[in-house]
């Protein structure tokens, strides 16, 4: 059947309306391409060119600069220097059997460097850098430069090493970097490219570790031209990154570096606080060690020598070492006691020598014992049986929870490796670690700082300062980032009785200034910056009762290693308290004869900022004090220099 005329029409229009639209897009589409072609290959026919010609266009990282270190009074301690380098990209040097051969005939390569190198050819990935030579000086840098057309792939560089020019000052403290290992890749999440550098420097210890991340920095990146042999013709693009931040911490590199000369030779650390806001103005562990070994991977005979040493030089003992705080805690005791109502100010106790408990004989350090004593009395001269009494009255929950309020068994916030938190024990403590019950002997011998209980020097400063302020005393390390203040430690009142802490506090000063008290020798004559404090001596053996009906053995004719730790922690000034030292030397003794005097003289050297003047010390003892100041001026020159141009 034939279709009407008008329909054919209708259908003709509809088929060429709908060409016309197919047509139309195609055209459209065949425009775009066209345009991009010209985009392409007149507009970006350099860079498209530079690409297609044997991949010359390389992408390489910026190392950030690390952000240095200063001391509170702006002194550089942790600083980049410039560093001398050879490396090989594996997949711009060709045959890298040829281009390390051709560099040989050049410069001296170390065979075990070699080898290493050789492994990390194999291993990373080829447009990684891998150093060939490192800390070369500039007279084999520039020839390799020169060489450069023979030597494919072969870079001289110039890069950053961290340098510490305090030495062993801050080592405990400020750490150290090396060059990143394959356990810290593994420890860390994602690892970015830039830590897969070669030779690339983080912080392995102490603050550097602790503060890496923000030390760092970010990498940047550029985009450069090279020919056929690796050279680099120019630089097509370039993103700088973020330097990492630089840090002021509170410590003095003058009082620090005294603190070292002063505890030369003994195992043993100093802690000062500025009571006023927790800054920690010297934190210093004898005997220390020169950072600068690490920075670059230690030798094993350098290392061998760290680890030898029965000092044990590597821990740092301020913050990581803890031991019983013998009669510096006794403080504690009487607070807990006192703020219990389990005893007056006024209310004497007396002293045989020793007291039996449950059985067992617990002595005094005074054999004939100390008759009738107070609160006063017992701290002036550390009557061991008074507190024994003050822990059967209070119980160690009580105790355990003064010490934690002031200070002891907490750990502090700190950017340093490993800050111990010590113990201030308790019954479900020893229930839950040593699946024991407690017992009253526990208490008894906690009462005195020994038995469980455990505190570092750090802390042992921190329970000073709250006892000299009556606040929460919270130490500080870093004082300031990229020069913004950093929040301080100086924290809100304890809430304990002023009046016991008062008459605390005289007792303190007792021990130090009267003469009957215990630290009477190590005084400080100088009446604006007499001091308070507090003797005390831990054991580190058991006594048995053989030796002691025969005379208990001095520390002098024992081996080192049974000696009694020796302790010592004061404020001063007693009127007006700007500082608070602790002091510990491990295996030294006695507190009074060792501990204290050292806490002394680091109290003095810190109020005077320098060397304090002779009649500050007893008239017997200045011709000695004399000798000693020169010696330990000829210890510390650098420091000394420099305390002398801040004057």
């Amino acid at each position: 059947m034939r279709h009407p005329v008008r329909e054919n029409a209708e259908s003709l229009r509809q088929i060429t309306r709908r060409s016309l639209i197919l047509g139309g897009t195609q055209a459209a589409v065949i425009g775009v391409l066209a345009l991009r072609m010209r985009f392409m290959q007149v507009d970006q026919a350099d860079q498209f060119r530079l690409l297609a010609d044997e991949n010359r266009i390389n992408f390489q990282l910026i190392p950030p600069t690390r952000g240095r270190i200063f001391d509170r009074n702006g002194e550089i301690i942790a600083e980049n220097v410039p560093s001398y380098r050879i490396t090989m990209v594996r997949e711009q040097a060709g045959d890298v059997d040829a281009v390390l051969a051709r560099l040989a005939q050049l410069i001296d390569l170390n065979p075990d460097e070699l080898e290493r190198a050789r492994r990390e050819l194999r291993e990373l990935r080829g447009d990684t850098p891998v150093t060939l030579a490192d800390r070369v000086s500039w007279s084999t840098l520039s020839r390799v430069a020169v060489n450069s057309p023979a030597l494919p792939g072969v870079l001289p560089e110039v890069g950053l090493s961290r340098r510490y020019p305090a030495r062993g000052d801050f080592a405990h403290v400020i750490g150290y970097v090396g060059p990143v290992s394959d356990r810290d890749l593994e420890n860390t999440d994602a690892p970015e490219q830039l830590l897969r550098q070669p030779r690339f420097q983080i912080g392995k210890i102490g603050l550097e570790a602790q503060r890496e991340t923000l030390l760092r920095g970010n990498a940047g990146s550029r985009q450069v031209e090279v020919n056929a042999a690796g050279r680099i013709m120019r630089e097509l693009d370039r993103q700088e990154g973020v330097p990492g931040a630089d840090l002021q911490i509170t410590l003095d590199h003058n009082l620090q570096a005294f603190c070292h000369a002063r505890m030369a030779g003994e195992s043993a650390a100093a802690v000062v606080l500025d009571t006023d806001n927790g800054d920690i103005l010297a934190c210093a562990s004898s005997p220390t060690y020169d950072p600068n070994l690490f920075v670059r991977g230690i030798s094993s005979a350098d290392y061998k020598v760290l680890l030898d040493n029965p000092f044990r030089p590597l821990p740092n003992k301020a913050v990581q070492g803890i031991y019983p705080p013998g009669s510096t805690f006794k403080m504690v005791t009487a607070l807990a006691a006192l703020e219990d109502g389990k005893v007056s100010l006024n209310e004497t106790v007396y002293c045989p020598g020793h007291m039996t408990v449950s059985g067992r004989r617990f002595h005094c350090w005074k054999r004939g014992g100390h008759g009738n004593v107070d609160l006063h009395r017992s701290l002036r001269e550390s009557c061991d049986v008074y507190y024994y009494e003050l822990a059967l009255r209070t119980g160690i929950e009580k105790i355990s929870a003064m010490a934690e309020r002031l200070g002891l068994g907490v750990q502090f916030d700190l950017p340093m490796s490993s800050v111990a938190k010590g113990l201030a024990p308790t019954k479900e403590w020893k229930q839950v670690n040593r699946s024991q019950p407690w017992v009253v002997g526990d208490s008894v011998n906690s009462a005195i700082g020994q038995g469980f209980v455990l505190a570092s020097p750090l802390q042992l400063a921190v329970m000073t300062a709250r006892l000299a302020t009556s606040r929460s005393v919270t130490p500080r390390l870093i004082r300031s980032i990229d020069g913004i203040e950093q929040p301080t430690g100086q924290g809100d009142d304890l809430g304990l009785n002023e009046n016991m802490l008062r008459e605390i506090r005289k007792a303190m000063f007792a021990v130090s200034n009267s003469d009957r008290g215990t630290a009477y020798r190590a005084r400080i004559v100088a009446d604006a910056f007499r001091m308070a404090g507090k003797t005390g001596t831990s054991q580190v053996r058991n006594i048995s009762t053989s030796e002691r009906a025969d005379g208990v053995i001095s520390n002098k004719n024992l081996p080192r290693t049974q000696r009694d730790h020796a302790l010592f922690v004061s404020f001063a000034p007693y009127d007006a308290p700007r500082l608070a030292v602790a002091v510990v030397v491990e295996h030294g003794g006695g507190g009074s004869t060792v501990a204290a005097p050292i806490a002394r003289d680091i109290t003095l050297q810190a109020l005077f900022n320098g060397d304090p003047p002779l009649d500050a010390y007893p008239a017997a003892e200045r011709p000695a004090i004399k000798i000693q100041q020169e010696q330990l001026r000829r210890a510390r020159p650098q420091a000394d220099a420099e305390a002398k141009d801040r004057a």
